[in-house]
């Protein structure tokens, strides 16, 4: 199996940034496609971005585009997403996920714990 850790998280006001890292604390997700999804308290789980595994293809959900970024870094087992003029609507527990690929959760077979990110108005 494949142990992924997200961090990057924290307290910011509306307009900042932050970048998220996920991580492989054991194992590698370099064959993997991942996957960035949140989840608010009371609210389903949501597509934020994907990587293909091959590097070739990027996705966005409609409303991060222009604003967030993934990335990957296969050399050091890490995807990164990169949020830019964050909304207090982004509030919302992230998480990192590898697996088939795609904007749909259950294609995606490893999880990490997520990471709160909270942005203030």
């Amino acid at each position: 199996q494949v142990q992924l850790v997200e961090s990057g998280g924290g307290l910011v006001q509306a307009g900042g940034s932050l970048r998220l890292s996920c991580a492989a604390s054991t194992g590698s997700f370099s064959t993997y496609g991942v996957g960035w999804f949140r989840q608010a308290p009371g609210k389903e789980r949501e597509f934020v971005a994907a990587i293909s595994r091959t590097f070739a293809f990027k996705s966005y959900a409609d409303s991060m585009k222009g604003r967030f970024t993934i990335s990957r870094d296969r050399a050091a087992n890490t995807v990164f997403l990169q949020m830019n003029s964050l909304k207090p609507e982004d509030t919302a527990v992230y998480y990192c996920a590898a697996g088939q690929g795609g904007s749909t959760a259950s294609a995606y077979d490893y999880w990490g714990q997520g990471t709160q990110v909270t942005v203030s108005s």
